[in-house]
């Protein structure tokens, strides 16, 4: 039954139906059935309104609406539209510059707003027709905005990271229960943070030696512009002028959580605070824009919880029909033993990736396979590091990538969508290429927060 239903969810989110209610409304029809068939304990679904009390209750996840704010509020006040701006004039006399400009903004904007699609529709919308427009490459420019935009997956202060702190953090737990461990350690979010900064800024080195190499080897896919077109007058000031804040902002969240001065949950108030003053000074605060992002931010954060209710509600029938057990069974039975079943775990997550949102598979997936995977003795922070990894490779695998979508939303017509699948696949392989050496080498995600919590 269990098996059922999970196949039940995936046809019937197919159709397009909300998640939240695809999840929920699919464990109540098989409850149900359950019921008739004396095949599932009522009890299970009397643990609902714990599990709702605890969500209400985790101050962890006080976190997602603060950091949806800050991201909403500085693309509202159109932050990355004058950092592009300075960062190409920087760069401008580099091959490849525009491409470089547009990785690093990026991963800037990412560090600021952890929400995918807002970055690949904002890089989309502000870089796409100045590339075009140099003559660069539509495939590469595509590859290169899409890759960039979903960097707010691994870089923290990643809404993922959130998430699957909170997430892993209880799997955690519940792994050290089962092995008679009554005085469970924990894990933070800030631990999140501080493993994917090294593996985070190891892929945006890798994404820019690549454009780099790119623009040696075909000069004619990514020209550089004739350096008159830089204006000398004050240029440093507005490069100063558009990169400092966001990186002062960055800074200012990052640097509370790892330095122990503030909870994830107060850094993201932090954030929010700082984007509504940046949006103040730049003079792109109104009541119509505050009234947009507030409405934005609410719609999101609604969205959210309302899958992680309809997550909990089908992780509670799952339990009933005896799935945990099931998955158990099966992971433990795969060769290799816990790299066999890591391996597994991390190809299902792959493929998942493409017909399901971060949300729910952090929600729905990560609870049954967490423990499991902790109990085998897979370190937290380094399976946090895989999973984000992971589900960032997928956003941008064809042909069901969710930042091909959104880039295919804001793209030109004479941008065909072929380009933009051509345009990915080496950032696809470099994104494959780091999973491996994360595989082989866990001390790139485990190393900083041992040293920053030791």
């Amino acid at each position: 039954m269990a098996l059922w239903m999970f196949l039940a969810v995936f046809v019937v989110l197919l159709s397009g139906y909300p998640v939240a209610f695809v999840l929920s409304g699919t464990a109540l029809m098989f409850a149900a059935l359950g019921l008739q068939l004396d095949a599932f304990d009522a009890d299970f679904l009397m643990a609902l309104p714990n599990r709702l009390f605890g969500i209400m209750n985790n101050e962890t996840l006080i976190a997602v609406p603060l950091f949806v704010f800050m991201g909403v509020m500085l693309e509202r006040a159109k932050i990355a539209e004058s950092l592009l701006e300075a960062m190409s004039e920087l760069f401008a006399s580099v091959p490849g510059g525009l491409g470089i400009a547009v990785t690093i903004v990026g991963m800037l904007m990412a560090a600021s707003t952890g929400i995918v699609g807002a970055t690949v529709v904002t890089m989309g919308l502000l870089s796409l027709p100045t590339m075009l427009k140099r003559n660069y490459d539509p495939a590469i420019s595509c590859g290169i905005i899409c890759a960039s935009g979903t960097l707010g997956q691994i870089i923290p202060p990643s809404i993922v990271l959130v998430l699957l702190g909170d997430v892993i953090s209880s799997a955690y737990q519940q792994a050290q229960l089962e092995m008679g461990v009554f005085a469970p350690e924990t894990i933070s979010v800030g631990d999140l943070f501080a493993g994917a900064i090294l593996p985070g800024l190891l892929l945006v080195i890798l994404y820019l030696i690549y454009i780099s190499v790119t623009a040696w080897l075909s000069p004619d896919k990514m020209p550089k512009p004739d350096i008159t077109e830089r204006q000398q007058t004050g240029f440093y000031w507005r490069v100063a002028k558009s990169l400092l804040p966001p990186l002062m902002l960055m800074l200012a969240v990052l640097g509370s959580i790892i330095g122990g001065l503030a909870t994830p949950t107060e850094a993201a108030s932090v954030g929010a605070v700082g984007a509504l003053l940046l949006a103040i000074i730049s003079k792109q605060l109104s009541k119509d824009t505050l009234q947009e992002v507030m409405r934005d931010t609410t719609r999101i954060t609604s969205m959210v919880f309302m899958i992680l209710i309809g997550a909990a509600l089908f992780s509670l029938v799952f339990r009933g029909f005896e799935g945990d057990e099931l998955i158990i069974e099966l992971l433990s039975e795969l060769p290799g033993g816990k790299v066999g079943a890591m391996f597994s775990v991390m190809l299902v997550m792959f493929l998942l990736g493409f017909v399901l949102d971060f949300i729910e598979i952090t929600f729905v997936i990560v609870p049954i396979v967490g423990p499991v995977l902790l109990t085998m003795g897979v370190d937290p922070v380094w399976l946090g590091i895989m999973i984000a990894l992971n589900l960032q490779t997928s956003f941008l695998t064809p042909p069901f990538g969710f930042a091909l979508f959104y880039l295919r939303g804001v793209a030109p017509d004479e941008v065909t969508t072929g380009q933009i699948y051509k345009g990915v696949m080496p950032f696809i392989i470099i994104q494959l290429l780091l999973l491996g050496v994360l595989a082989y080498f866990p001390e790139i995600a485990t190393w900083l927060p041992s040293y920053i919590y030791a």
